[in-house]
């Protein structure tokens, strides 16, 4: 049995942890060829996130395993959340833990947060077309693919999928 998970707001002690998680998740996948991708850059500057949305970290046995920003619509890490949704991105598990639970866990606690927000109905979510794993994990939390809202990164062919679940 895996020691307990906790899932609690990162503090900025935690970003360097949250860099290194989001950059290995990525690459392991096979998402990006490198961290000097844009996007990649991006996202690895955790602190630039932190500003402008919430992230989450998962911790076992005082050790940083995962993370995920939560946005609600119109905060500039919102990419599809409608007025009456919780939006989360860059779910990410270490890969060295990664089928330990902590990516599932994050899910359920996101979806109890949701609950707790005057207004909010559902949980929505943008992922990749090929990113098999994520897919897997999040019908099996109760999401369903909302074809109709898929879309297309700017400036690229690169087709992002949406899930939803209702709350």
């Amino acid at each position: 049995m895996q020691p307990q998970l906790t899932i609690r707001p990162a503090v900025e002690a935690d970003f360097p942890a949250i860099a290194r998680i989001t950059g290995d998740s990525y690459l392991s996948a096979g998402y990006f060829d490198d961290a000097s991708h844009p996007y990649m850059v991006k996202i690895m500057d955790v602190a630039a996130r932190a500003e402008q949305a919430t992230i989450w970290v998962a911790e076992r046995e005082g050790t940083i395993v995962g993370s995920v920003t939560l946005a609600l619509a119109g905060e500039p890490y919102a990419d599809i959340a409608l007025p009456d949704e919780l939006e989360f991105r860059m779910l990410v598990v270490d890969p060295a833990v990664q089928r330990s639970g902590a990516g599932k866990a994050m899910v359920d606690a996101i979806v109890s947060h949701a609950r707790t927000l005057p207004g909010i109905r559902a949980v929505a979510l943008t992922t990749g077309q090929a990113w098999e794993s994520a897919h897997g994990l999040y019908l099996k939390t109760g999401f369903h693919r909302a074809p109709e809202r898929d879309w297309l990164v700017p400036g690229t062919d690169t087709k992002l999928l949406v899930y939803r679940r209702d709350l």
